[in-house]
C-alpha cells in the first residue's frame, strides 16, 4: 500500500511545493492535485475524506443488496482540500460473480476518473457522444443525472460519465458486464450531506481497483 502522495493521472511520484514551485509537481503531468495514500476502508477513513472534500463524495445509498463499501481516495492537500474523490463499492454482480464500482467526482482536469477509466486524457468529454441521448440516468442528490458511455476504454470495464453539481461524475464498473448495474436507477448520495448516516455504511476489504 502506498505511503506517500502520488500523481492522480499516472500514479507516479510527485514533488511537494517548495522553493521553485508552489504546487505539487509530477515529472510527466506538471502541476497536479496529489492523490493521497489510500488506507483500508472504515467509517473513520470515509469521514476524513468527507471533511476535506471540496467536491461531492458520491455513494449509492442505500447500497445495492449485498454490496459493501470497499475503498475511498481523494486528490488534494491541506491547502486545496479534496478536488477529486473516489468511492469504491463491491458486491454481487447483476449476472453473477462479484461486481465492483468506483464513483469519482472531480473538478475539470484533475484526471483521477480518467485514470480509473483507463483513458489517456484528463477528462471524458472527447470520449462521449453528448449530442446523442444519454445511455442511462441515475439520481444524484435528488436530481436526475444523465450519463453517457465513455468509449476507447479497456475491455474489462464499463465506463460512464456525466455532470452532477457542476462537476464530472464518473462511474467505472468491473467486469464490463456488471455495467448493467447502471441501468437499475441507482440513487447516489453526496456523503457530505449524509451526516451521522455514514456511521451505518457497511465496510468490506480494500479493493485493489482503487490502488490501480
Amino acid at each position: 500500500m502506498r505511503g506517500e502522495p502520488s500523481c492522480p493521472k499516472c500514479g507516479g511520484r510527485v514533488r511537494a511545493p517548495g522553493l521553485f514551485a508552489d504546487t505539487w509537481q509530477c515529472d510527466v503531468h506538471g502541476p497536479v492535485f496529489p492523490l493521497q495514500p489510500v488506507v483500508p476502508p472504515s467509517v473513520e477513513a470515509l469521514e476524513v475524506v468527507v471533511r476535506r472534500a471540496q467536491v461531492p463524495v458520491w455513494m449509492p445509498w442505500p447500497l445495492p443488496v449485498g454490496w459493501l463499501f470497499t475503498g475511498v481516495a481523494y486528490a488534494g492537500d491541506d491547502r486545496s482540500g479534496g478536488r477529486a474523490t473516489a468511492v469504491a463499492c463491491s458486491g454481487p454482480g447483476p449476472l453473477g460473480g462479484i461486481g465492483e464500482l468506483i464513483l469519482v467526482a472531480e473538478e475539470l482536469g484533475v484526471g483521477l476518473g480518467a485514470r480509473y477509466a483507463g483513458i489517456d486524457a484528463p477528462d471524458p468529454g472527447p470520449f462521449m457522444s453528448v449530442d446523442k441521448p444519454a445511455h442511462t440516468k441515475l439520481l444524484a442528490a435528488g436530481r436526475p443525472t444523465p450519463l453517457w458511455h465513455v468509449t476507447r476504454t479497456p475491455d474489462d470495464r464499463a465506463v460512464f460519465a456525466g455532470e452532477a453539481r457542476g462537476l464530472w461524475l464518473w462511474a467505472i464498473v468491473w467486469p464490463e458486464q456488471s455495467g448493467l448495474l447502471m441501468y437499475d436507477e441507482l440513487v447516489l448520495t453526496d456523503l457530505r450531506d449524509a451526516g451521522s448516516e455514514t456511521e451505518l455504511v457497511p465496510c468490506g476489504a480494500l479493493t485493489p481497483r482503487i490502488l490501480s
